[in-house]
């Protein structure tokens, strides 16, 4: 019978990949929600359903997750992974309630790196898995930002002469395929951080003997996932959709098409990035396509200012979560 803290460590788990679901609902619809090719309840729903048929797709980012953070699953025990999913959910709820899109990837990774070396020092780090990870959440918006660039000015190359009623009408059609591959990229790439913590404490606790991921561990952070995304994210909605860029059909389009791509290549090289960062690179690059001054930088700033207080902010959140819980509990 599992222990109650290893119970606790699985609820956090997929209380972080509902949040998760919820938190980044936008990076799969925020696009097609503003060009109106889809109505919001519907974009909801199929990116629901999308995500959690992404899930179930592998597990090469959940062992990433699990085996590339700390040299030993079993240098952790379950109140230091508590400790890091606690950090990163009070942050991802506190960017959500203020309506900034913030990273839930670098939340996590932020989370427990802190509660590690707080428990058991930076030995305990693996310092070259670190770095991959980091180096991938980093270089995958710039890589969105330059092939968005690419994408949307091979689109105005093709639909340069159309007249623009018959672009609008033609690729709000297409936006419903590019959200629908949108949303099963993000739950690919998304729902396998859960996994891979909740393996991690199950390999330190004894319960398995390696880093392969359980079937209901699968399914679990799927529906979590799939339930957090039909929650919605309205308030982060509104930032994606808008105030970065007006979207028209063809560069909405340009953008979930881009962003799927860079997401689903991820996926299949086992690395985690941030959908929200890879989203919101896809839409400053077709923006920038468009007219440089076009993009609202000011925006982006903002953005920008979130990401890179995330990780730090979250190992501070888990490091003082840690320490309440060893003098609460100890």
């Amino acid at each position: 019978m599992p222990d109650l803290m290893i119970i606790l460590v699985v609820v956090f788990a997929l209380a972080f990949d509902y949040i998760n679901g919820f938190h980044d609902t936008a990076n799969a619809i925020a696009t097609s929600v503003s060009t109106r090719a889809l109505t919001p309840r519907a974009a909801v729903w199929m990116a629901a359903s999308l995500n959690l048929a992404g899930a179930m797709y592998s597990t090469g980012v959940a062992k990433t997750i699990g085996g590339d953070i700390v040299k030993s699953a079993h240098m952790v025990n379950e109140t230091t992974i508590i400790a890091a999913m606690v950090g990163a959910i009070v942050w991802n709820l506190i960017t959500w309630w203020l309506g900034i899109p913030s990273s839930s990837s670098h939340a996590l990774i932020g989370g427990v790196v802190g509660a590690v070396l707080v428990s058991k020092g930076a030995s305990a780090l693996k310092m070259a898995g670190i770095l991959k990870i980091v180096a991938s959440l980093i270089c995958s918006p710039i890589i969105a930002m330059v092939t968005g660039i690419l994408i949307m000015t091979g689109m105005f190359l093709i639909v340069g002469k159309m007249a623009p009623a018959k672009i609008n009408y033609k690729f709000r059609r297409l936006q419903i395929l590019s959200a629908a591959m949108m949303s099963f990229s993000h739950g690919s790439n998304d729902a396998q951080k859960a996994m891979g913590i909740i393996t991690l404490a199950l390999v330190s606790a004894g319960y398995l003997p390696t880093l392969e991921v359980p079937l209901w561990v699968k399914i679990g952070a799927a529906i979590s996932m799939g339930l957090g995304t039909a929650a919605g994210g309205w308030r982060i909605i509104k930032t994606m959709g808008g105030k970065i860029f007006k979207l028209e059909p063809v560069s909405g389009f340009s953008a979930d098409l881009n962003s799927s791509i860079v997401i689903f290549g991820a996926t299949l090289l086992h690395l985690p990035v941030s959908t929200t960062h890879v989203v919101s690179g896809s839409i400053m690059g077709v923006g920038t396509a468009k007219r440089i001054n076009a993009v609202h930088w000011g925006v982006a700033q903002q953005m920008l200012v979130a990401w890179v207080l995330t990780i730090p902010s979250t190992a501070l959140i888990s490091a003082i979560t840690y320490k309440v819980i060893t003098v609460l509990f100890h």
